[in-house]
Order: structure tokens, then sequence, then C-alpha cells
């Protein structure tokens, strides 16, 4: 569905906003805007042509009395059009209450004790990283707004603090009272003593082999920008930054034809959650919902072209709301361009010994985000032959812990000197609304299997595919196979292709497809209840959004996906979305340390009986000198 009223907001939209929660003093003296984001439209309501208007809506906490509001705007008519008190969970983070954390626990002289008890009396060397409190059942959350703490030691201003982790010793702060609640000392354990830096200065001699790479367009790009709208070849698409999802796309179109036929309305990361698996007093705490309790979008990097980026390079500004409201813009925060992606077909014909070969290109629409010790770039990629395919590319600093000479690390790998990587998950939850050719769609479930000997196989060569359709919300088995190359088909069955099949596209799994580990009496297995499946299919509704819910920060409740889909409503011949969780189980090497290399992740969308053909016999050969 194309439409502008799905729109990213701009920075005068943003500023009426803020206007009108500060004319209805919602959040009192001091609101802090923890999001605003497009109120997106009721696609039922704009199918039927009832009147909409352009809205939006803004997350907004109180920050004397730690009350968090969801506000919807009229921006037409720049009023209020609702407001609800949230009374489960909390506004995402403000970066202002992490930044004031460290001030207050360094000011403790409990927390003093405890660092001078390691031996550590300079606190300008001490490095505060704050964390959620949802997974400590003992730490009151209702009407407060809460943060735990880990600290790390760093020997000069540019040393890698998560090599020196001050073991043991966890500060608990009420943000919005201004005071450490309290100090746990789990009881020192040694330092590492080694410097463990990744900055070049710390690593000579540097390679001198490494040979000019330059990638050149002389024509220039091949794709065109329109204000968020982006064409390319035979794709036309709409993108955006959401401040808490990041890279969102809007009306994802394939020209065939003279037409262009509609395949998703609307793709993004829902929601993502990091648990540690460190089970001591100390550590097994830990998680974040970097959607919904940090903003991947608030967290987004400026890019650097080729650094970030290598190309003909093409950038998109971000414009967010401040927390105070305010319009701010991230430059360069979305990267657009062209790469080269070796063969996309190929033919020698025997017979004659003539060579048919196209080379494949693909548009990379990316942009990366920066939490704490790690940074995840999401890369789509929009191919010739009309499929689509999401990697996610983790990158940064494992977390540390320090162990005693000889101690069993059952649940960390050794990495330095009295230093563990601990394992941990990296489980991310993609939502993607589906439009097929059309809303009206039907999800099947393939496996293909080994049919058994008899009057049918004959010879036991037989392969069959057992198709279930997803016709309510639980059916199907939501897991991924391997061993029967399971993969999930959205089909249009109104439509068919020249060969009467039904059109579709066909959602295939990548290698990354773990799911939660953590499980009861653990709180994050509750809160992330989305991460037990891989598939989840849904009937659309405007208010599921956010496959945790719309505010995990510091619920407990298990809000999002098991609770919406408790309903089995029926999903058959209708505007369906698919939520993939896609989970990488990080078991850290010493190859990880002390700064990891890329890992990748990531799904594949193409095209089952859409066309009649393959879409991309009319690319063109190449015209390098050296091909002929």
């Amino acid at each position: 569905m194309r439409n502008p009223l799905f729109d990213a907001l701009t920075a005068d939209e943003i500023r009426r906003v803020a206007s009108v929660v500060r004319s209805e003093r919602i959040g009192g003296d001091r609101p802090g805007f923890s999001a605003v984001f497009t109120d997106e439209p009721d696609k039922y309501a704009l199918r039927a042509g009832e009147p909409v208007t352009r809205r939006a809506r803004a997350m907004i906490l109180d920050r004397d009395t730690a009350r968090t509001y969801d506000v919807v705007v009229d921006l037409e008519k720049e009023e209020l059009a609702g407001v609800t008190e949230i009374t489960d969970g909390s506004a995402p983070v403000l970066l202002e209450e992490f930044e004031r954390a460290p001030e207050l626990i360094k000011q403790d002289p409990r927390y003093v004790e405890a660092l001078a008890k390691r031996g550590i009396t300079d606190l300008a060397k001490v490095q505060i990283d704050p964390w959620g409190v949802g997974n400590m059942a003992g730490v009151p959350v209702d009407g407060k707004r809460m943060c735990g703490s880990v600290s790390y030691y760093r020997e000069f201003p540019d040393d890698n603090g998560y090599a020196h982790p001050i073991e043991g010793v966890i500060a608990i702060v009420d943000l919005t009272a201004g005071r450490v609640v309290d100090v746990h000392d789990f009881g020192v354990r040694p330092m590492n003593p080694d410097l463990c830096n990744y900055t070049a200065d710390a690593n000579q001699p540097l390679r001198t082999d490494v040979a000019p790479l330059e990638i050149t367009q002389p024509a220039g790009v091949g794709f065109r920008l329109d204000g968020p709208e982006l064409s390319w070849q035979k794709w036309r698409l709409r993108i955006g930054m959401h401040p808490l999802e990041g890279l969102v796309l809007h009306a994802v179109e394939y020209q065939d034809g003279d037409d262009y036929r509609s395949v998703v309305h609307r793709a993004s990361l829902s929601e993502m959650v990091v648990p540690y698996g460190d089970p001591s007093s100390e550590h097994f705490w830990r998680s974040a919902f970097d959607v919904g309790e940090f903003g991947l979008g608030k967290l987004a990097n400026s890019l650097r072209l080729g650094c970030d980026c290598l190309g003909e390079i093409v950038y998109m500004d971000a414009v967010l709301a401040g927390e105070d409201g305010e319009p701010a813009t991230i430059q360069n925060a979305i990267c657009i361009h062209e790469e080269d992606d070796g063969i996309l077909w190929k033919h020698t014909d025997w017979v004659t010994g003539k060579v048919d070969v196209r080379r494949s290109r693909r548009l990379v629409v990316s942009f990366i985000a920066t939490v704490g010790n790690y940074h995840y770039g999401f890369f789509w990629y929009f191919y010739q032959d009309a499929s689509i395919q999401m990697e996610v590319k983790l990158l940064g600093i494992v977390q540390t812990r320090a162990v005693e000479d000889g101690e069993p690390t059952p649940h960390g790998t050794p990495i330095s000197t009295n230093l563990v990587g601990t394992y941990h998950q990296h489980l991310f939850s993609f939502r993607l609304d589906m439009e097929v050719d059309g809303w009206q769609n039907t999800v099947v479930q393939n496996d293909a299997y080994a049919v058994p000997v008899g009057p049918e196989n004959p010879h036991g060569n037989a392969i069959g595919v057992r198709k279930t359709v997803i016709d309510r919300e639980n059916a199907g088995d939501w897991v991924t196979s391997t061993q029967s190359s399971r993969n999930w088909t959205v089909v249009n069955r109104g439509k068919k292709n020249r060969w009467g099949m039904p059109v579709g596209y066909k959602f295939l799994p990548g290698w990354s497809s773990a799911t939660m580990l953590a499980q009861p009496p653990s709180l994050i297995a509750q809160r992330a209840g989305f991460a037990t499946r891989n598939m989840w299919v849904t009937p659309y509704r405007p208010g599921e959004m956010r496959s945790a819910g719309e505010y995990p920060n510091q619920s407990r409740s298990g809000d999002g996906l098991p609770r919406w889909t408790a309903a089995d409503r029926p999903t058959e011949d209708t505007d369906v979305v698919l939520w993939h969780t896609l989970g990488v189980t990080h078991i850290p090497r010493a190859e990880d340390w002390p700064v990891m290399p890329v890992e990748k992740a990531g799904f594949h969308l193409l095209p089952v009986n859409f066309f009649d053909k393959n879409p991309a016999l009319d690319v063109p050969a190449s015209e390098a000198k050296h091909c002929h």
C-alpha cells in the first residue's frame, strides 16, 4: 500500500508534537521524549475509504514522577488525539538517565569502598555501563525508573575497559530519585593485568601487502532517490528511520511489464534481545532489549565513506526527536549503494560451445547502530531476480567476566589472563507485513520428505513436499528444520501465473536460527516469549507492531506475540504478518578478542511462481573489456 501517511515524521511535524505535549502538560514540567514516530494508519480503514489523518505517537516520560504516557497527536489539527498512562512497563531509556547514573554511583561511599578493596582509588579511570533491571525480581520497578551497573577499569582514556572488568560490584540506581539504592559486592576477583587493545598503534606492524581496491561508477549510481522513495531498476520502495526499530521499508514493489506488483507493505526489525548465560549472582540478570529499552534508530551511526560503506554512495540523514522534543539530525544515517554480487546466471552450451553469463548486481540499503559494547549492521539487499535478502552483521566487543586462576569456566571461554568471554545469544525478531500481489494472502509451511517405499515409490528415490496451510495462528511447527528444508511461502490464492500456480514469495530462513535457551524461572524467558519460535504468523492488527510489546523496559508480564496469539485467530486469505526470530548463540572464541570479526545472520525472500519465467533474463551482459 503506497501512501505518504506511513512515511517517517519530518522535523516540522516533530516540533508540532512537542508543542502539543507541552501545551497539554503531559509529562509535567520536564517531559522526556523517549520516542516520537509516525502513528501509522489502519490499513483496513484506508481500504474502506474511511477518513484518515496524519498522526504521530510519542512515548513520554515524566522525569519527576517516573510516569509514562503514550500520546497520539493529530498533526493536521495540531491537537491531542489520545493519551494513555502506561502501567505495564516504562518508556524507553533516556540517554540523559544513563549518562547521569555513573556520576551518582561514583559518589556513593559503598561503591567507593568496594573499589578500594580491589585497589582502585582513581575513579576517573572507572567506566560504568548502566543496564536495565527487568530481570532482577528483587528490584521494585513499579512507579520507578531503575538501572543496574557493571564496572570496568581503563588504564588510560583509549584503553579497552572490557579487558578489565571490576568483578562482583553491582550498583542499583533509582534514576528518578537520583540516588543509589543498593551496592552489591559478591567478592573480589583478580583483574586481568594485560592491555588488550584493538587500535592500530597496539597491533604493529600492520600488513603491508594489502593492494588498493577502488570501486567506481563513471556514469553515476543506477538508482534514484526522490524524498523517501527509492527506485532501482524494477524495484520501488519507500524508506525511513524509526527511533526504536531503526531502518523501516514500506511499499516494496517490483515492476512486471507495465505494472508494479506489491511484495511487502512494511519490513523492519521489531525487537531484539541479548540474554547472557552466566547464572552467577552478578551476571544472571544481564540482558538488553535493544529496540524497546534503548531504541536502535536513536543509536544509529553517522556513516563514513570508504569505511562503513564502499563505492558510489548516496546517504540519507535521519531526523528524529531529541529527548527535549526538538528535532535532531543524524547525518549519513542510511547508506544506499550498488554492489557486484558474482554470477547471476550462466550456461555453457556443450554442443555449440557458446557461453551466456550475467553478473548479479544488488542494491544495498543499510544502517549501523551502536549499543554499548556491540554494534549491529542491518543490510537489506535487493536483487535483479526479484529476491530480497536481510543480513545482520554483528560487531564489537564481547562481554567479559574476571575469574580466579584455575577457576572452572562452564559458561564462558578463556580469552586473556583471568578473563573469559561469557556465553550469550542475540535474538532478532523481524516483522514482515506481507502483501504478495495484494493483501489477501495465505501462509504455507513446506517440508520436503522421502516418500515411503511402496507402489508410489517403488525405486525409493521419490521426494515429496508436505504443504501445511497455516489457517490459524498456532498451526504449523514454527521452528526451522534443515533436514526437511523447511520454508514458508506466502501465496495469493486469488491470483495465478500462466501455469496455474498461485503467485507467492518464499521465506527462506538463514543458517542462524537459534531460539531462546533461557527457561523458567528466568524472567527473560517470559519477557522475550517471542524468541521461543522461529516463525509466527498473525493477522494484521495496527496495534501489534513490536513482538515483545510496546513497553518492554521494566515490564515483567510477558507482553507481545505469546499474548496475542493465545486467541489462535484465523490467518487464511487475509492480511498476514510474518514474525521471524533469527538467533546467534555466541560461544566466544579466542579469535573474538579483543574485538570480534563480523558475524552474519539473516534470511531471504524469493519469488515462487510469482512470474511465468526467470525475471532476470533481461539483465544485459557485462560490458567489461575483458569479458567478451
